[in-house]
């Protein structure tokens, strides 16, 4: 749930940011339609790099000096390991997508996007947290996996996912906001 927070954080300066205009202001600066897109993507993509090393921290952490405490041991929920962190990666990837991409097609309207961000990534956390009470995938809730190689493959993959997404949905929502009439 601290991801959907950190997203709620950027979704309010969009709001603070269009509450003052601040898209209208940029673009009647000497800069293009498109750069008024990538620096909103950079901050976005900082403020969720910023969470994503700090989890990083303290899931290494948890993973290395806490591996047998007991609150970990016992806990019916998702641990906190490298299943964890690629989960993190691929709501980032949904809110760029869903929630940027959105806002750029209007520049102006903001909640349906949001909403729709928050519809999809509670399916996607529920259906992670659901996936490690599958006898087989057991593996994704262990809290032994520093040395697991397939748990740092998933971590890997979802980091490229994000990273892919990420600049796809960038081009797309630069391609929308052109269309904007300001």
């Amino acid at each position: 749930m601290a991801l959907y927070f950190v997203c709620f954080g950027i979704f309010h300066s969009f709001q603070s940011g269009r509450e003052n205009n601040d898209i209208l202001y940029t673009v009647l600066l000497p800069v293009s339609k498109t750069d008024a897109v990538k620096a909103k993507y950079k901050f976005t993509v900082l403020i969720q790099m910023i969470a994503f090393a700090i989890s990083a921290a303290i899931t290494l952490l948890r993973m290395t000096l806490m591996t047998d405490a007991q609150p970990y041991i016992t806990n019916p929920m998702m641990n906190a390991n490298q299943a964890y962190l690629a989960y993190m990666l691929l709501v980032f990837a949904l809110f760029n997508w869903i929630f940027l991409c959105g806002f750029f097609k209007t520049a102006y309207k903001f909640g349906l996007p949001f909403i729709l961000f928050i519809i999809f990534s509670f399916l996607l956390i529920t259906v992670a947290e659901a996936l490690h009470f599958i006898p087989e995938l057991a593996y994704l809730n262990a809290t032994d996996t520093i040395r697991d190689i397939n748990l740092w493959i998933m971590l890997a993959a979802a980091f490229a996912v994000y990273a892919i997404g990420t600049s796809i949905s960038c081009k797309v929502a630069m391609k929308r906001f052109e269309r904007v009439d300001m």
